[in-house]
């Protein structure tokens, strides 16, 4: 039980990370300052834009998002499955 409460914990908090550097984060939930004062955490999000810019791959910015976040969200759950136990 306390297996499967922490692993949809990490897949949350994977998740949110995941759209928050996405281009689609529309909320500003902390200063402009940054969060905890680190100025590469934008309020805004679009942190692959930005990673991006002044490169050739800026019009791709979404594809390489997509591409990042089935990468780890597939690397998540091999570790998952590395981690499970079978109960019966």
């Amino acid at each position: 039980m306390i297996g499967r409460i922490l692993g949809l914990t990490v897949a949350t908090l994977a998740g949110a990370v995941l759209y928050y550097i996405s281009r689609f984060w529309g909320w500003s939930l902390w200063p402009r300052d940054g969060l905890l004062g680190i100025e590469a955490l934008r309020p805004q999000g679009g942190l692959v834009t930005r990673w991006l810019r002044g490169s050739d791959f800026t019009e791709y910015d979404l594809l390489i998002w997509a591409v990042g976040a089935f990468l780890v969200l597939t690397l998540l759950q091999k570790l998952f499955d590395l981690f499970k136990r079978d109960d019966g």
